[in-house]
């Protein structure tokens, strides 16, 4: 997996404020149907990825892994970041080809 790739690309998104960071805020997108990709740090706990998995699979929203928190983090510039909402398809759409 090229991660500077998409790192780079999830970073456009959020400087074009196309995507939400946190558990708790992605679970809402998802509900509210705004989420269009939902990318999960491979370092998750089990709890949390059951959670964003089986919210992920209820509202049909693709679901990525990513290697660890750290670099889903870096990738829009914050600390560790464990769950990430992709909140644009043209964003979701290009990250599902760079992530497969």
């Amino acid at each position: 997996m090229n991660s500077s790739k998409w790192m780079s690309l999830l970073g456009l998104a959020n400087r074009a404020r196309k995507i939400i960071s946190g558990e708790e805020l992605s679970v809402k997108e998802i509900r509210s149907g705004k989420a269009k990709l939902i990318l999960l740090s491979a370092d998750a706990s089990a709890n949390t990825t059951k959670k964003i998995t089986d919210k992920c699979h209820s509202y049909q929203v693709p679901l990525k892994i990513v290697e660890d928190r750290f670099l889903l983090g870096k990738a829009i510039g914050k600390e560790a970041r464990v769950v990430v909402a992709v909140l644009d398809n043209g964003f979701a759409k290009k990250l599902v080809t760079l992530l497969d």
